[in-house]
């Protein structure tokens, strides 16, 4: 479908591929080339793993269904040409915090990976026309919250703190496969406050925020700065309260070019390591022989073998029916049986002749990063309006993206790229289907909400649209499985050693030879590549070594 211009939109255009020759896109790889790891899915994940096993000197064959790799980390022309939109991500934060590129243990940059950190890192107007901005200067941050109340301004910087002390021991755990390392209450036996973080762990993040800051503002910004996919007031959530001190660390990264550009430099990597990386290749069957995963079979018919291990980041709900169902274990199905999703969301990406702008004092204000949350209560209402499968436009949270300000290669010379999200219920009282009719209602509510904050956002501004409700993110990838773009929720039956189910959570599949990494493993989703990682640490050291010994040789 043509985008019209000015106030025309673009509705379901399909996704414009950009930058796919370097990939084996042309290429038939022969199906009898044999392969030590055959790889099923590109999502983030999987391409770490691979790259992981690339440099130990594994030859790799990753084989992505889609037509531009890397899951929920990639970018497309979705409007008009030369506009390259997030298709799901586009902050790395969490990523910062893995050895990959804390350590930079694969050197990615010289695969063409740059990072972006803005500053303001995040922006929330309020409907009485004040605001709080969070840059990454704490002092300038804590002012902010202290224009509100004294003692917010104080309680930001003291939490911060007790966060910066214990972090260390969240992240040791965060990345090491389950069983590989101390359990994460262990650990926190060595904090001289480790009992506390015991609680604040299993509280709800509204709970702390709740406890910690009394102004509402500051409260709202708490709760949605960024916003979880989680309903707030939800047990075991209290860990995201202090999601906004990991960007106050690391900012809100963006790759250079696109969220899509760590994919595409993981898939130089592999490449560059003897491996091949094919798209258009969907994965339908595993090949099991003598009781073992040997291979896969795709959608054409092609057949590709694994001399040492097969490793997936199909979603679990999808892998169950690859193989026949008596190989799983009874367990294991059960567990995939009762897998539950997570909120889900509607998002709408525009092109844009200029960016949202928000009054602050002095003149306006355009940041990368801004959220609408209007009070506490609303955020409140957010488990309530899931669990009744009703859209609520009253208020709506949202999280606006507008990659282009602080990387203006995305867009035209002086255009931008703006997204919308908004998070609504996939299963609704009529039915899922439903959305089909409502999303562009929805998508107007929303940016009718946006434009109380941000008004020279006229329609003559927007060049285009496209609206991709929480079925349509289904549609679109498959691992977004009931709209789910971390796969599946995080609650306390589908975390830690639960995840993607108990007894199953390193990694390892009940069919031998089978390894699962991705969103549907531990930890979840986001971009964190820690799944991947830790995928590739079990690999390895089944293969006979580790991955210590491996980011310790020279590439």
């Amino acid at each position: 479908m043509t985008a019209m211009t000015r106030r025309g939109f673009v509705k379901g255009a399909a996704l414009a591929p950009v930058a796919l020759k370097t990939f084996g896109l042309g290429q038939q790889t022969p199906s009898t080339d044999r392969f030590d790891v055959v790889v099923a899915g590109a999502g983030h994940n999987s391409l770490i793993a691979a790259a992981y096993l690339a440099k130990a000197g594994f030859r790799c064959i990753v084989l992505e269904g889609r037509p531009i790799l890397g899951g929920g980390v990639k970018t497309a022309e979705l409007t008009l040409k030369g506009f390259l939109h997030d298709t799901c991500s586009s902050a790395h934060t969490a990523l910062f915090d893995n050895p990959l590129i804390r350590e930079d243990e694969l050197k990615l940059g010289d695969y063409g990976l740059e990072y972006i950190q803005p500053d303001p890192v995040f922006h929330m107007p309020f409907p009485d026309g004040t605001y709080l901005t969070q840059w990454r200067d704490i002092d300038r941050t804590c002012a902010e919250f202290a224009k509100f109340s004294k003692k917010d301004g104080a309680a930001y910087r003291r939490m911060l703190t007790e966060y910066e002390s214990v972090k260390p021991f969240l992240e040791a755990t965060t990345f090491s496969p389950i069983g590989f390392a101390k359990p994460l209450n262990d650990r926190l036996a060595e904090h001289p406050k480790g009992k506390l973080w015991q609680r604040r762990l299993a509280m709800s993040a509204w709970q702390i925020i709740r406890d910690n800051f009394e102004d509402d503002h500051c409260r709202s910004f708490m709760l949605a700065s960024p916003w979880s996919n989680q309903p707030p007031d939800h047990p075991v959530t209290g860990r995201s309260a202090y999601s906004s001190f990991n960007q106050q660390r690391w900012s809100r990264p963006l790759p250079k070019g696109g969220s899509g550009q760590l994919s595409e430099a993981l898939a130089r990597y592999i490449e560059a390591h003897g491996g091949v990386v094919l798209p258009n290749k969907p994965v339908v069957r595993l090949i099991i022989e003598s009781g073992k995963c040997t291979g896969v079979e795709c959608e054409d018919g092609s057949l590709y073998r694994a001399q040492k291990a097969v490793l997936s980041t199909i979603h679990i709900k999808q892998l169950v029916d690859m193989a026949p169902r008596e190989l799983w274990t009874q367990d294991f199905v059960d567990g995939v049986d009762s897998w539950q999703a997570e909120c889900s969301m509607i998002a709408t990406n525009y092109a844009t002749t200029e960016p949202p702008k928000y009054a602050v004092s002095g003149g306006t204000l355009s940041p990368v990063h801004s959220g609408l949350m209007a009070s506490p209560e609303r955020a409140l209402r957010f488990g309530y309006d899931y669990a009744r499968g009703a859209v609520n436009l009253d208020d709506p949270p949202l999280h606006i993206i507008c990659c282009t300000i602080a990387d203006p290669t995305r867009a035209p010379q002086g255009m931008h790229t703006v997204k919308v999200v908004g998070y609504q219920p996939y299963d609704l009282k009529e039915g899922p289907q439903h959305w089909d009719a409502i999303k562009d209602h929805v998508a107007e509510a929303s940016l009718r909400y946006l434009r109380r904050f941000s008004p020279s956002l006229t329609d003559e501004k927007i060049l285009a649209r496209v609206v991709d409700s929480p079925l349509d993110l289904e549609r679109m990838n498959p691992h977004n499985w009931h709209g789910s773009c971390h796969a599946g929720a995080w609650g306390p039956s589908q975390s830690g050693n639960m995840r993607p189910v108990p007894g199953w959570a390193q990694h390892r599949m009940p069919i031998p030879g089978l390894y699962q990494t991705g969103a549907t493993t531990f930890p979840g989703g986001s971009v964190t590549g820690a799944p991947g990682r830790n995928a590739a640490t079990v690999m390895l050291k089944d293969f006979g070594t580790s991955i210590d010994q491996v980011v310790g040789k020279k590439s």
